[in-house]
């Protein structure tokens, strides 16, 4: 890592210690700020201090499980997180990712993979640190606390959703094909069914209802955009 360059605080969470050392071992020799815990409480505490950038988070954890722990950090931080699971069923994958993960790897992994991931994922984060709100007319998005409001009334949406509308308000017009709203929010490594696209532009639809001002369009054969009347 240049010397120039932002050290990462980086916490790990798996109840296996050996895993936790051996990544903390390989974090530290890239230079990376590393330490670990081995449950969901601990991290859930750690993290609410705000002092790591992102996290390594087993999925298969006594008392809260990784998808607990993801959902709970989810109310309150956008900090990149990583799931790591022995579950390597397109399901397990698509679980994770929707609940707000940035990317999920399967066990057993090579520790340099998942620091080349993890700094895939820092790159994106830092890239899309400089608008963290966007609005459009009487909508507000909001992913700093993943928040969306229409008319200042909250509106419920889980994270992958509110990121999904909050990268079509940030360019309205724009035409945003299928593989681009997968690879930005799914990630380059995901696997599962590409549809899942659809299926979540058809909830966000149904949450915002009709606009005077604006609407999600299909663009048929190629995509999707917020259009401005």
């Amino acid at each position: 890592m240049n010397k120039n360059e932002k050290t990462f605080n980086i916490l790990i969470v798996d109840d296996d210690e050996h895993i936790c050392q051996l990544l903390e071992l390989y974090l530290r020799r890239d230079g990376f700020v590393a330490d670990y815990c081995n449950n969901g409480e601990t991290a859930l505490s750690r993290l609410g201090a705000g002092n790591y950038d992102a996290v390594l988070l087993d999925v298969m954890m006594p008392g809260m499980d990784g998808y607990d722990v993801l959902s709970a950090l989810r109310k309150f931080t956008a900090i990149p997180v990583i799931m790591l699971s022995a579950r390597g069923e397109p399901l397990d994958k698509i679980t994770g990712l929707d609940r707000g993960a940035d990317d999920y790897i399967t066990k057993p992994f090579e520790p340099d993979e998942v620091i080349a991931r993890l700094r895939a994922v820092l790159r994106r984060s830092k890239t899309s640190d400089d608008v963290k709100r966007v609005e459009l007319f009487n909508l507000s998005v909001n992913i700093t606390d993943y928040t969306v409001t229409l008319n200042n009334e909250r509106v419920d949406m889980p994270p992958k959703e509110t990121e999904l509308l909050y990268m079509l308000v940030k360019t309205p017009m724009h035409v945003f094909t299928r593989d681009d709203l997968l690879k930005t929010i799914w990630g380059e490594g995901y696997t599962g069914d590409p549809r899942t696209v659809d299926v979540h532009i058809k909830r966000v639809r149904e949450k915002l209802g009709d606009n005077p001002h604006w609407r999600l369009t299909t663009v048929w054969g190629v995509g999707y955009k917020i259009e401005v009347f």
